[in-house]
């Protein structure tokens, strides 16, 4: 009886063990702001496989923000907010630009995300 109550303890720790892996991930917020002529952040470091709630905003004109690897596209009218949920699929650094013509430093727009295992 003994013998059995072990397994049973075992076999329940292990259910219990992979039940809890199967929870969905909570998405990872992230807010930037654009303005001329730069994102704030300007560098994002996110994980491979974890969803993101991206938030866009624009302090000043109307922007934009693209990054085709990621599927990351969003415009932004001045002073409103655009959001986007995505996972990224690959590890690497992936630069985006700024998809609205804004300005004369519009082409200096930069916002780089790293992707890690």
């Amino acid at each position: 009886m003994g013998f059995a109550l072990r397994i049973l303890g075992i076999a329940l720790l292990i259910f219990g063990l992979s039940a809890s892996s199967t929870k969905p991930i909570s998405p990872r917020h992230i807010e930037v702001v654009a303005k001329r002529f730069a994102f704030e952040p300007a560098e994002i470091t996110l994980k491979r496989g974890e969803p993101v709630d991206f938030v866009l905003s624009s302090a000043d004109v109307n922007h934009g923000v693209r990054i085709r690897e990621l599927g990351l596209d969003l415009r932004v009218a001045k002073g409103k907010k655009a959001e986007t949920t995505f996972t990224p699929q690959s590890t690497g650094t992936f630069v985006g630009h700024c998809s609205v013509f804004c300005g004369s430093g519009h082409g200096r727009m930069i916002l780089t995300i790293h992707v890690v295992a």
